[in-house]
């Protein structure tokens, strides 16, 4: 996707090809790098016999526009199904890092189809496909198929598609938000990418309750997360959210490395761009920030806030415990006083944030929790039973009841 700088990065062109031919010239000596490994790389997973193959990823749209997401890698066609690890692969236990083993197929034509419309689009360099395409679709749960030049499967990516009359949209953070990492933050993402599997990440307490029941507040609305991982670790939150319960929504990611300016990627702009690009894409909505107070979410959520005081209808804030406030480098500032009029949330757990949006009106008092929407099933492999709510309270010793409840 477009790289994060410290200007906004423009929305996609609509349906047209990004650049074609070689890479544009690096502007410094770490692009020149990695783009030197990417070709090393790729050019000898070729001559292994391995196959360019699309990985698709849940899009988003409205019933006019859809944005497409989505990688193209260079792995071996046997690892793959659909555009996604063989359920095989999956009870192998296979960790983050075989994510980054794959080099990525830069500036590959992939074609799309989705309704009526069959297109082809480009990969940027790090094999990403993030493209707006102009096409008609009802509301609801869509599908759009991808195929890459000289392969016979096709990939099937979900769609969610807006309705018109939506008004409350939903927007989480994920580190230290959904899932609990407690390090410190320069090795979190390695650690996340490299070493753990989605089998032993740890869900925060309460918070997929919370956020259904923020979907169920408008299940017409989109739901997303948000986070400065990397794409390459895409089906394993995937995997990890649809396991735990959360709800079904696209995944708003970020390509590592170096940009045409700057030595490493800024997560923070990352994020800011992200959240205008959905100002802007969902003029009608308002949305619920999710995050931590790990020291960027409320600082972000709040310039937002602060640029389209509109637009969002409350942001909701995990505390940290002491413990993991010190490893993610400290608490954010108490910002609630400069946005006037937005409610903030803050609390430990989902049952606490739950309260106060209760106590707010923003959730009602009564609740009777809902399987959520399913994630594909190929995601989470043909061996493992498809999640549902008494399975979840299950793993931990609760009844059904005392999940929703928590």
């Amino acid at each position: 996707m477009p790289a994060a700088s410290d200007a906004p990065t423009p929305a996609p062109r609509r349906g047209r090809l990004a650049p074609s031919g070689d890479p544009t010239p690096v502007e410094n000596v770490a692009t020149h790098l990695q783009e030197g490994w990417n070709r090393w790389h790729r050019a000898r997973a070729l001559r292994a016999g391995n196959v360019p193959t699309v990985m698709a990823f849940t899009g988003y749209g409205s019933t006019s526009w859809v944005r497409i997401l989505s990688r193209v890698v260079i792995a071996s066609d046997e690892e793959f199904m659909n555009g996604r690890r063989l359920s095989k692969v999956v009870a192998d236990g296979v960790r983050g890092w075989r994510n980054f083993v794959a080099p990525p197929m830069a500036y590959a034509e992939v074609e799309v189809q989705v309704g009526d419309l069959r297109t082809t689009v480009r990969t940027d360099r790090m094999g990403v496909v993030d493209v707006v395409l102009d096409v008609e679709l009802e509301p609801g749960w869509q599908t759009a198929t991808l195929h890459v030049g000289g392969q016979e499967e096709r990939a099937v990516m979900d769609l969610y598609i807006c309705e018109p009359g939506a008004r409350v949209g939903l927007v989480s953070d994920i580190d230290d938000t959904v899932v609990v990492t407690s390090l410190p933050r320069p090795l979190l993402a390695a650690w996340n990418s490299f070493v753990i599997d989605e089998h032993a990440r740890t869900p925060t307490p309460g918070i997929a309750v919370l956020l259904r029941r923020i979907a169920e507040l408008e299940p017409k609305a989109p739901v997303l997360y948000l986070s400065t991982g990397a794409w390459n670790v895409a089906q394993t939150l995937t995997r990890f959210l649809g396991r735990n319960l959360y709800p079904l929504g696209a995944l708003l990611l970020t390509s590592w490395g170096p940009t045409k300016d700057r030595w490493f990627r800024s997560g923070q702009e990352h994020k800011r761009v992200q959240l205008e690009r959905l100002a802007e894409q969902f003029p009608d909505i308002q949305w619920i920030l999710v995050g931590d107070d790990g020291q960027h979410d409320p600082e972000i959520y709040a310039e937002f806030a602060q640029r389209h005081p509109d637009r969002v209808k409350a942001i909701v804030i995990r505390q940290l415990t002491p413990s993991q406030a010190l490893l993610a480098g400290g608490r954010a500032e108490d910002t609630r006083r400069s946005t006037p009029g937005i409610p903030w949330c803050y609390g430990p757990d989902g049952a606490t944030l739950s309260n106060q949006l209760e106590d707010l009106g923003i959730l009602p008092v009564e609740f009777v929790d809902v399987q959520p929407e399913a994630w594909r099933e190929d995601i989470l492999g043909d061996d493992e039973a498809p999640a549902t709510l008494d399975a979840a309270a299950q793993r931990d010793g609760r009844s059904a009841d005392e999940e929703a409840a928590r």
